[in-house]
């Protein structure tokens, strides 16, 4: 049966707040009037009174209708008042948004215990209770735009008197709550991330949940506001929303306890047939056309579109999804998923991923409980119809070719193409794939992100290079299998037994002096899936020379970025610098900014023992480490070239920078040569030539190769490149840089 309860109407508007709940010596309004300080109101005239009531008008009390100098009460129509309402500034003038036109002023609503700013224009909104609107408002054909005393507007945090059992938790990364965490607006993408992991430290669980709540207050009886300029057409019911400045809502269905961002410089948008619940919407968002999120956080510069279901989940900035459905993930920031028929489940993403059409990442039907997960790197790229079993694991730009996958996965080489091949029932992996066959989308990438990253407040730095220390420590891992799997493969070929350090001695000689050797034997991995069928690693001796290339390339492009900016005066002072940075150490990806994990472990046992006491402390560790980043990067890139090549400060003479400045150019002339062809190939593949009547057709269709402005773009870096090295050859290696004809490429490492 559902509990009617009847009270005076003369209680209409009144006792917002409980009695219980209202501190001593005040009165229910004392943080309404702290929310709005504004002081001059006044009380109605009599003759305004009349007015009023002459034009439709009705209250349970004028005395508590009041309002501003200058307030033309003509432009109040057909509206029923209850409780405390104070109205600002109307004059006769008519406002306009998006060929909406509406008369200033208040007509045909209910308006309960709110504040009206001034110039605002208000038709049909039946239910207005317990708002305070800002300036310039625009609202109308609303059924329900109402606020409670406990309202929370999405954070997960509870008001005086209520019951754990109501708190909101976002159920991320796994579908049955054990890596939970409390949503607040401001979250970061490394918030999230920090409180899913380190499950087991019980005394940091508790201190994330301590600093949460300390974010807040308990106290009941703070009013709902929209910001100025906002306009909200065509909504059915809104309850519990806090709305920023100059957002826009247009024929949503329900929006309720949420935190809405917006403002002049970054607008957020929600459009036709939204059902939003428990959420947090970051700066500039937009959601529309049927959109369903229930238990969410949208980063900045975010979209839901089209459909899209976002449940228990963090959708980090820069990031769109739409037509598709997507539980418990935590995803970083620049993910895009457009298709109707993915899904996304109990999934951890390490941004800049991108789903294709049909793949399903993340069903738990396959396996005996609710509990799996996947974790993927940067730059994860699972292709049309695949299909992933939990758990499973994938270094940085993993592509996944079309298949059904039958087992778990881990995937510790970075760059690489996976492939179920089901004829010879074997799985195969294809290490460089990226380098080899289409270095134009991962050139492309860095750039497309870097022009989307639109957020105001930089609190996180993110990484989206290809090349950074995260994907180079895997650089490391893979070179080290690449050894022992082909090693391994000598020797059984051989039919001989060796240890696994022989077998790493063996498959580094192979590889460094004999790679066309290499070819020959088939390489196996040992580790990468959940089953006894063989996983094939193919073309491991062009990945190896490739992975050895971007170790030097990156070191050698970081030095020459610190050159670029310090301008050192000899090159012992670039020496010093070069060897002044640690040993390689591991990183982490952090909501998409990459921190060493020294410091990362810092901050988390600073947190544990409360010198960092609020999460506003925890985004200034973000802050600092971004501005320490290239600082930092550029010592982990100088450290692994230090690593890989054995050197140490005595043998890094100028000969040796210069030649390693070659080796730099070579690669980076290899890299622009295979973007330009990578892209070239659609332009000479006759099945994609042959929809089109000419070519001057396709040029029209899909632009001429010899415009493509990326390309373009990336031959002049290169020349750039090429005179930038050949003035630090002539500075800091005058004498050495003639006849220098040792490359990487054709003669192997420097001293490896």
């Amino acid at each position: 049966m559902n509990t009617i309860i009847r009270k005076p109407l003369a209680e209409l508007g009144y006792n917002f707040i409980p009695a219980e709940y209202i501190p001593k010596g005040k009165d229910e309004y004392y943080l309404r009037f702290k929310q709005n300080p504004r002081k001059d109101y006044k009380a109605l005239t009599e003759k305004q009174i009349n007015q009023l009531t002459a034009a439709g008008n009705s209250s349970d009390n004028w005395e508590h209708v009041l309002i501003t100098p200058g307030t033309d009460v003509s432009l109040i129509r057909n509206c029923k008042f209850f409780g405390l309402v104070r109205i600002g500034k109307l004059e006769p003038y008519s406002v306009e948004y998006h060929s909406l036109k509406l008369p200033v002023g208040l007509y045909n609503s209910t308006i309960i215990s709110s504040d009206i700013g001034d110039y605002a224009a208000i038709d049909n909104v039946n239910f207005l209770s317990h708002y305070i609107v800002g300036n310039d408002v625009i609202l109308v054909n609303i059924n329900e735009l109402a606020c409670t005393s406990h309202s929370k507007y999405g954070n997960g945090i509870l008001k005086k008197g209520e019951k754990e059992n109501i708190r909101i938790w976002l159920e991320l990364c796994n579908e049955n709550a054990g890596r939970s965490v409390l949503p607040f607006d401001g979250m970061e993408a490394g918030d999230a991330w920090l409180w899913t992991r380190h499950r087991d430290d019980e005394t940091l669980m508790q201190r994330f949940k301590e600093l949460t709540e300390k974010r807040f207050d308990d106290v009941r009886g703070r009013y709902a506001t929209i910001g100025d300029r906002t306009v909200i057409k065509n909504t059915r019911i809104i309850k519990d929303v806090l709305i920023g400045s100059d957002a826009y809502i247009k024929g949503a269905n329900k929006l309720k306890n949420l935190t809405i961002n917006s403002s002049a410089e970054a607008r957020s948008q929600i459009g036709e047939g939204c059902e939003l619940v428990n959420g947090i919407i970051g700066y500039g968002c937009r959601a529309f056309y049927g959109v369903k999120a229930v238990r969410f956080i949208m980063g900045s510069f975010s979209q839901l579109k089209y459909g899209a279901r976002l449940i228990n989940s963090f959708l980090g900035d820069n990031s769109t999804i739409s037509c598709c459905e997507v539980l418990n993930s935590l995803i970083f920031p620049a993910h895009e998923q457009h298709h109707n028929n993915s899904f996304l489940c109990a999934a951890l993403l390490g941004g800049q991923s991108n789903m294709a059409a049909g793949a399903t990442i993340g069903s738990n039907h396959n396996s005996r409980g609710a509990d799996g997960e996947i974790v993927a790197g940067r730059g994860f790229w699972p292709g049309l119809c695949v299909s992933l079993k939990h758990n499973s694991r994938f270094a940085c730009f993993t592509l996944i070719a079309k298949g059904d996958f039958p087992a778990e996965l881990s995937i510790p080489i970075p760059f690489s193409l996976i492939s179920n091949d089901v004829s010879r029932d074997r799985l195969t992996i294809m290490p460089a794939y990226w380098f080899m066959y289409n270095m134009y989308a991962l050139a492309r990438n860095e750039g497309k992100y870097l022009s989307r990253d639109n957020r105001i407040q930089k609190t996180q730095h993110l990484e989206y290079d290809f090349l950074a220390p995260d994907s180079v420590n895997e650089l490391f891992d893979a070179l080290a299998i690449f050894c022992e799997a082909t090693g391994k493969a000598f020797f059984r070929q051989k039919e001989k037994k060796a240890t696994a350090e022989q077998c790493r001695r063996k498959g580094k000689e192979l590889l460094e002096e004999a790679p066309e050797k290499v070819a020959g034997l088939e390489i196996m991995a040992d580790g990468f899936e959940n089953t006894k069928r063989p996983v094939v690693l193919l073309k491991v001796a062009e990945a190896y020379r490739i992975f050895k290339e971007l170790i030097i390339y990156h070191g050698v492009s970081q030095l020459m970025g610190y050159i670029r900016e310090e301008k050192p005066e000899d090159f012992n002072t670039v020496r010093d610098y070069f060897f002044a940075a640690p040993d390689r150490e591991p990183w982490l990806n952090v909501g998409g900014q990459l921190i060493a994990r020294s410091a990362v472990q810092q901050l988390i046992e600073k947190i544990k023992t409360g010198e960092v006491d609020q999460w506003s402390e925890i985004h200034e560790f973000y802050r600092l480490e971004g501005d320490q980043y290239i600082h930092n990067k550029r010592g982990h890139a100088f450290a692994a070239l230090r690593e890989w090549l054995a050197l140490s400060s005595s043998a890094f003479t100028p000969a040796v920078f210069a030649g390693l400045l070659s080796q730099a150019l070579q690669t980076r002339e290899w890299m622009t040569e295979n973007i330009y062809t990578s892209r070239a190939k659609d332009y000479a593949n006759p099945f994609r030539k042959m929809v089109y009547e000419t070519e001057k057709e396709m040029e029209k269709v899909i632009g001429a190769l010899k415009d493509n402005s990326f390309i373009l773009q990336q031959q002049e870096e290169q020349e750039k490149f090429r005179k930038e090295i050949a003035q630090l050859q002539q500075l800091y290696a005058p004498s050495k840089t003639k006849g220098h004809k040792k490359t990487l490429r054709k003669e192997g490492s420097v001293s490896n």
